[in-house]
């Protein structure tokens, strides 16, 4: 079962719609697939979805890393896993998505070796879980819409993007409210608001009696004593997302009582620094949500089963396949709102 090669694929997939979150829209996304072989031939698969703005991570960069990241594993039992994730770990500030992808190419090929499915390698706590769908921002008339299609077809959390015009996402928001009923609300600034500006959200919200789970990251990803201030003012609970990247973020927003909610991105993390973050947070009594970064089915999959295998989220924002076109589930099955882990 020793490592010895990886391969990378790029794949570019279509947006159903421009997703348009707060100062950025795409079209489309670019993916990384890889595959880690195993001396008996046997294939890992994993997806890195980079991105810039979060990570400073590009996919020309990510390729040139290959040979660097082969040499550092190569020869490693995959059934010694964790010694592969430590080797990886190098990579937690310059390449965490491709060091998520290899570390769960790892967890796969061991999992098809011994016909195991990785999320039972990881815990098997649950053997489903329930992802929200995204408004991402629109028209007003766009945004219900869109978010009557997502309560039509099951899903009990929305997620609304918000943080490029205070006015026009109350508006957006208090619209949807009056059209849907019975869903609870993800509401996700993207790092667009000043402390003041998300204040003033969320006493909007509060006013309207807006049913909010999670407002995410309201204020810039280093403004860690704007999340606080934010915290300590809002009558909801307030995560991290974009300020949450390692294991070392987390614990300082911890130690500075910044945050209700962790977000937990495999691409932001990585598996080791996500698998400790669980940890952190279930010992300071803070909750957790997972999402995503644009993954295609096999990304999602890595997700999926890292969240059945834990059980350790409240929410769970694993619809990215869902807005990219034909896309096919890989690792997973999907019914409606939920998705299944399965060996893949």
């Amino acid at each position: 079962m020793k490592i010895s090669d990886l391969r990378f694929t790029e794949r570019k997939w279509d947006f159903v719609k421009p997703f348009h979150i707060a100062n950025s829209v795409s079209s489309s996304k670019v993916n990384i697939e890889v595959e880690l072989v195993l001396a008996d031939g046997t294939i890992g698969l994993g997806e890195a979805s980079s991105s810039f703005r979060v990570n400073g991570e590009s996919n020309e960069s990510i390729f040139q890393l290959r040979a660097e990241m082969l040499e550092a594993i190569k020869g490693l039992d995959a059934r010694d896993y964790r010694r592969v994730f430590k080797k990886l770990d190098a990579y937690s500030r310059s390449a965490p998505s491709l060091k998520a992808a290899v570390q769960f190419a790892t967890l796969h090929a061991f999992s098809r070796v011994i016909s195991t499915p990785v999320y039972q390698i990881l815990g098997g706590m649950k053997d489903f879980v329930e992802t929200d769908k995204t408004v991402s921002i629109g028209s007003l008339e766009e945004t219900v819409n869109d978010a009557r299609e997502i309560f039509n077809a099951g899903h009990k959390v929305i997620k609304m993007k918000v943080g490029e015009d205070l006015q026009s996402d109350i508006a957006r928001v208090l619209a949807v409210n009056d059209e849907i009923k019975g869903v609870k609300y993800i509401i996700d600034a993207n790092t667009g608001y000043t402390p003041k500006e998300a204040l003033r959200f969320i006493d909007a919200m509060y006013r309207n009696s807006i049913p909010v789970g999670i407002f995410e990251q309201p204020v810039p990803a280093e403004d860690f004593d704007g999340l606080k201030i934010v915290r300590q003012g809002s009558m909801y609970p307030v995560g991290a997302d974009e300020s949450a990247r390692t294991k070392f973020d987390v614990m300082r927003l911890i130690k500075e009582g910044a945050v209700d909610y962790v977000n937990i991105k495999l691409m932001k993390s990585g598996i080791s620094d996500a698998l400790a973050i669980v940890e952190m947070c279930n010992s300071a009594g803070i909750g957790l949500m997972i999402g995503c970064m644009s993954e295609s089915g096999i990304g999602v999959s890595q997700s999926v089963h890292f969240a059945a295998g834990t059980g350790a989220f409240m929410y769970h924002d694993l619809d990215s396949h869902l807005l990219l076109k034909n896309v096919e589930p890989v690792g997973f099955r999907q019914e409606r709102d939920r998705q299944y882990p399965i060996l893949f």
